[in-house]
């Protein structure tokens, strides 16, 4: 009996997004194309089409698994911290880590932000705004110091950009070769730079007094 066509295989969406990411990686997220996912894939050139409508659809479901993973690497790494600074401190390295060990869905995540995709919309395929589960990471690390008073009281974004800010500029330097450093080292590089980021904010609370 002969075997089922490729697009039938359950895992035909999953492989189908690894294919999209591999290309991603040599022609960037505008030059690459469905068909050529699909052929990397082993499939028909129709085939991405049952699970992705267009090749936004499959970006956004690529910046979407992205985002995932970089909600759990934060979570991973802040777990393991003893104080609500240091939670954020190790947030913020998990933010690095997460860069370092997928750069090409980092490129998706953040590049595009402004040009292709509605990142702050919902859509069929994605039910709430690409990226909220990573920032509600960050944000419920700014409220915890908040509450324990390391941080001061007021709106929660300020802060949460600003922290945002600084790891995502390590991690942009370092996934595009511009941060001289190994990965060891940037990861300490960017848990030295958030200690000196949170006395600055903690500075700042005494000065308000």
């Amino acid at each position: 009996m002969a075997s089922a066509e490729p697009y039938h295989r359950e895992n035909l969406r999953q492989t189908l997004l690894e294919a999209a990411v591999a290309l991603i990686g040599e022609v960037g997220p505008r030059a690459f194309t469905l068909r050529e996912v699909a052929r990397r894939a082993g499939v028909s050139h129709n085939a991405p089409y049952r699970h992705f409508p267009s090749k936004n659809d499959l970006l956004i479901a690529v910046a979407s698994e992205g985002f995932d993973r970089l909600a759990a690497l934060m979570n991973k790494s802040l777990a393991k911290a003893k104080t609500p600074l240091e939670r954020l401190q190790l947030c913020g390295c998990g933010y690095v880590d997460f860069a370092l060990h997928w750069p090409h869905h980092f490129l998706v995540m953040f590049d595009l932000v402004m040009f292709d995709l509605p990142w702050n919309q919902a859509s069929a395929s994605v039910p709430e705004p690409v990226g909220k589960n990573a920032f509600d990471v960050l944000m419920s690390c700014i409220l915890r110091a908040q509450q324990s008073g390391d941080l001061p009281a007021g709106d929660p974004l300020p802060l949460a950009w600003t922290a945002w800010s600084l790891v995502h500029g390590i991690a942009k330097l370092a996934v595009s070769g511009n941060l001289p450093l190994d990965r060891a080292a940037t990861l300490s590089f960017a848990r030295q730079a958030t200690v000196v980021l949170t006395g600055g904010m903690m500075n700042s609370k005494a000065k308000a007094r």
